[in-house]
């Protein structure tokens, strides 16, 4: 039961923040009455939905057992507390993956259930729970969201020829499953050098999910993108934020807000270049939980030099491009093995000709 709750909220990732992704199956003798997950926007809570589901088929949920993948809230938000509905619900027993370490609520929704009676138990798919939702207990520890970073290459790491000339190096299965990893992060970051050269739309275009389509960021400290751009003239539709240093020119700012584009100032680091962790923080103070890093070589370099890349895809096609292909990471600086970045293969699959790895940060 509680693996299926942990499918439930694998499938409401990308769309909950500033919500975690979370899963609910209430269970009486053996017979499953409702599931519930978060609902886009992050309401109502999985809990709640299962609730609902359960009055809307007539079903009484009393002397049920609830199965969640995170502590019920109980807090007054925007709903009621999720640990007052399963107590009036008549629910007996909460099986429960994982304390919730927001402030608001970090044990008190155990607690308010084992106050009114209700067995609790606390751990059960944990592991599988806390990757879930790693973006939503980093803001909520670290203040600032989980960073994936995306390549796609050849087989020695080149993104592009001496030219430029990248489309296509992956074939169409690797493609889609690109456009698969999307759906599942709330924003989709890439570089000025990215945007100005690519004028990429990076929405999802797999039939059926277009409208589950991220906030699209682009990291630009002199708000250079053009107002002729797909994203500028797409802004209205799906949502554009551009990350620029304090010093961009006012007019630029303005021409881009004027279409819809999002302006989001931070501090500039060295040689006036955006300060990564300060856009990591600003990007967590709005609420994002999984960013997706598309690109270019120097955004991915200036995430992996600060320590927020927390996970990897790699699609790699099978060619070779040579030494003076264009890198899939700009320089890192550091002279001794010991000061590289790190990270354990956790999965590995064929997507027709080209192969897919995944990687997560060694902490």
């Amino acid at each position: 039961m509680m693996r299926a709750a942990l499918a439930l909220a694998r499938r409401s990732l990308g769309t909950t923040w500033p919500n975690p992704a979370v899963g609910c199956v209430m269970v009486r003798d053996g017979q499953v009455l409702a599931r519930g997950r978060t609902r886009h926007g992050g309401r109502p809570h999985a809990e709640a939905d299962a609730i609902a589901q359960a009055a809307q088929a007539g079903q009484s949920l009393k002397g049920a057992t609830a199965y969640v993948t995170l502590e019920p809230c109980s807090h007054h938000g925007r709903t009621p507390p999720c640990a007052d509905a399963l107590v009036a619900a008549g629910i007996a027993r909460v099986v429960s993956a994982l304390e919730d370490p927001d402030p608001r609520v970090k044990g008190q929704g155990h607690a308010r259930l084992k106050a009114a009676g209700l067995v609790v138990e606390i751990g059960e798919g944990a592991v599988q729970a806390a990757e879930i939702n790693a973006g939503f207990l980093l803001r909520v520890r670290e203040g600032r969201p989980l960073f994936h970073l995306k390549m796609a290459g050849s087989l020695d790491g080149r993104i592009a020829t001496a030219s430029g000339e990248s489309k296509w190096i992956t074939g169409e299965a690797a493609r889609r499953d690109g456009h698969r990893l999307r759906v599942t992060h709330d924003a989709i970051l890439v570089g000025a050098a990215t945007a100005e050269a690519d004028d990429p739309e990076l929405t999802c275009r797999l039939p059926g999910l277009e409208a589950r389509s991220p906030v699209r960021i682009v990291l630009d400290s002199q708000a250079r993108l053009s107002t002729r751009s797909k994203l500028a003239a797409s802004a209205r539709v799906t949502p554009v934020w551009l990350v620029c240093t304090k010093s961009a020119p006012a007019d630029r700012r303005e021409a881009l807000s004027e279409l819809g584009v999002e302006i989001v100032e931070v501090d500039s680091g060295s040689e006036g270049r955006i300060d990564v962790l300060a856009a990591a923080r600003a990007l967590g103070a709005r609420g994002l939980t999984r960013v997706l890093v598309e690109g270019g070589g120097q955004v991915a370099a200036s995430f992996l030099k600060a320590g927020l890349v927390d996970g990897i895809s790699s699609y790699r096609a099978g060619l070779v491009l040579g030494g003076d292909g264009r890198t899939a990471v700009g320089g890192l600086d550091f002279a001794r093995l010991g000061s590289a970045p790190r990270f354990r293969l956790v999965s590995a699959r064929q997507l027709q000709g080209d192969t897919l790895e995944t990687w997560r940060r060694e902490d």
